[in-house]
């Protein structure tokens, strides 16, 4: 039997700068595509958000089945001090750092912050034990960084690869879990 991960990105936060940690609230006024997402989702399915508020509201107007406790594991990648800053605006050994951080992704961190290989690992360890727990569908209303970590090894393709794919807000991706770590993508980025 296999496990439909039904993966939400957030609604827009309108940020113009990173977006990790920092808990910054979802604007969901475009409520046409509220609804459009939430009857795209399979009805009466354990929904189960991040902790940042962004994700907790959008789960919150998505949710048609249970409503699973929040799960700080599926955060977005922690961008340290980076965090909110303009990648125009970063001075030093910063630009060198971000340039890294962004053009080969893996084990290079925001000072402060954490390394995309540490995201996913994090990310990997909360989807594991939401695969050994449900069965069927999983509603996981995520952030930009953890879906694609999601893709990322359902695909079996390294992180920069994983950077071609593009995540809109309120966008829905489709993963199942097929068991001993067998997945297959079924989408990526589709807005109902």
């Amino acid at each position: 039997m296999s496990l439909r991960l039904w993966l939400v990105r957030h609604g827009p936060t309108h940020a113009k700068a990173p977006v990790g940690w920092r808990d910054l609230p979802a604007d969901l006024s475009d409520t046409a595509a509220v609804a459009r997402l939430r009857a795209a989702l399979p009805q009466g399915a354990a929904l189960v958000s991040s902790d940042l508020s962004r994700a907790v509201t959008t789960g919150d107007a998505l949710a048609t089945g249970p409503r699973l406790s929040h799960m700080p594991a599926l955060r977005e990648i922690n961008f340290g001090r980076w965090d909110g800053v303009p990648y125009d605006q970063l001075s030093g050994e910063d630009v060198g750092l971000a340039r890294q951080f962004w053009d080969a992704p893996g084990d290079t961190a925001p000072p402060d912050g954490e390394s995309w290989n540490e995201m996913a690992s994090r990310v990997q360890g909360a989807i594991d034990a939401l695969c050994d727990a449900h069965v069927e569908d999983l509603v996981i209303v995520a952030h930009f960084g953890a879906i694609l970590s999601v893709v990322q090894r359902a695909a079996g393709i390294a992180p920069r690869a994983a950077f071609a794919f593009t995540l809109v807000p309120l966008s829905l991706s489709r993963v199942d879990f097929l068991g001993e770590d067998q997945w297959r993508i079924e989408r990526v980025n589709h807005r109902p």
